[in-house]
């Protein structure tokens, strides 16, 4: 064959993209061990890790200026298309790179960005308390004050996740020693005042370091599904927070900075969620689809959806640093609209499968469990629809 002609085969032929990449080490790596990791007897640390060396965790990092989440969201579908449990962990540490890229603390930047946007270092995001306090549903549980060279931090988080010994974490606390004077920038309906209703404190968003001794992580109670996540509640016992720790202060024009990205790149793992629910669905189609036919969808309705969905989520997150009220609708709706699919799509597979779906061994019932996750973490349906009604 002459060089010509090989010139064409590579033509038609391209390299392999980050997605492609992650995809093939789901199947062949973390398919195995799926069901492990939803009983909580495996948490994946070392395939998160590899993941890190083919580019999964740095492909949304911004360069010289914008940032681009496609390929991010589309890494994180090829695993949720294996295992739920799995992609809401790479959204954690997605998150956690996406805190650190963003952060004008160029010593903090220097520090970690490279380490956990090559999965040398592991971690999560410790925003669910704070989101839900940014919108008025709940106040910061956390607790800190200013002393020489950083702050003295204390108080509780219920669930954080892909925790570990060596593990970082961003959240927030609110300045117990600066009263209610509030900060500005606020990212709800209060601006420009405090966050939410101009009550609380300014804020400060910090890295955690799980293997401070002052800081305490609590295995927690098993979950319905997706228990090997690594989710523990968190103590801060008047943990030191040194000021090379600092990610943002104040907190909130920040979060308001990275909130598209923060929900943006959940879509993932809906996406992928959704995308095994039509396959579970073609699967059973030749022994049930004669009696499948009678339900009232069909896998051809979810595709059409889930490619709506898809191209939504990749048009959004070309751009998640845009400003403009009517994107940020977009990004909530679209968000709201994956939770609600999520359930829906699953639901369906139970049903296309029948009894065989009911089995423990068989994945749809797993599938319908991921599903009501997806509806329920951070920011879950009802916080969505209160963001948008709040307006």
């Amino acid at each position: 064959m002459g060089s010509l002609a090989l010139s064409r085969v590579a033509a038609q032929d391209p390299a392999p993209t980050i997605a492609d990449e992650v995809a093939r080490l789901a199947r062949q790596e973390l398919a195995p061990i799926a069901a492990a990791v939803d009983a909580g007897s495996v948490y994946p640390g070392e395939f998160l890790r590899r993941l890190g060396k083919v580019g999964a965790w740095s492909s949304h990092v911004p360069q010289e200026g914008p940032a681009d989440l496609r390929w991010a969201i589309q890494s994180m579908a090829a695993l949720g298309e294996v295992c739920g449990a799995t992609a809401f962990m790479a959204w954690c540490q997605n998150t956690l790179v996406w805190y650190v890229a963003n952060s004008t603390n160029m010593k903090l930047a220097a520090r970690f960005g490279d380490c956990f946007a090559r999965g040398r270092a592991l971690g999560g995001t410790g925003l669910s308390n704070p989101m839900k306090s940014f919108f008025g549903i709940e106040r910061l549980k956390l607790k800190g004050r200013k002393v020489d060279g950083g702050y003295i931090v204390r108080g509780a988080l219920p669930w954080v996740s892909n925790l570990g010994p060596g593990h970082y974490f961003g959240t927030i606390f609110e300045r117990e020693d600066e009263g209610t004077k509030g900060e500005p920038g606020g990212i709800a309906s209060g601006e420009p005042g405090s966050i939410a209703s101009g009550e609380l404190g300014s804020t400060v968003m910090f890295l955690a370091d799980c293997s401070d001794p002052a800081i305490t992580l609590t295995p927690c109670k098993p979950f319905l599904a997706m228990d090997g996540t690594g989710t523990y509640g968190v103590q801060f016992r008047d943990v030191f927070v040194p000021d090379e720790l600092i990610l943002a202060e104040p907190a909130a024009p920040f979060v308001k900075k990275i909130r598209a990205g923060f929900i943006l790149l959940q879509a993932g793992m809906g996406l992928g969620l959704m995308k095994d629910c039509i396959n579970i669905m073609d699967e059973v189609h030749a022994p049930l689809g004669h009696v499948n036919r009678y339900l009232p969808q069909q896998p051809l309705q979810f595709r059409e959806l889930h490619a709506e969905f898809e191209t939504e989520a990749m048009a959004l997150a070309s751009d998640p640093y845009n400003a403009d009220d009517s994107y940020w609708r977009r990004v909530v709706a679209l968000r709201l609209r994956i939770g609600d699919a999520s359930v829906a799509f699953a639901h369906a597979a139970m049903l296309h499968c029948g009894a065989r779906g009911y089995l423990m061994s068989h994945r749809a019932q797993r599938r319908l469990r991921e599903a009501y996750f997806v509806a329920i973490v951070t920011p879950a349906t009802k916080q969505l629809r209160k963001m948008l009604a709040d307006g």
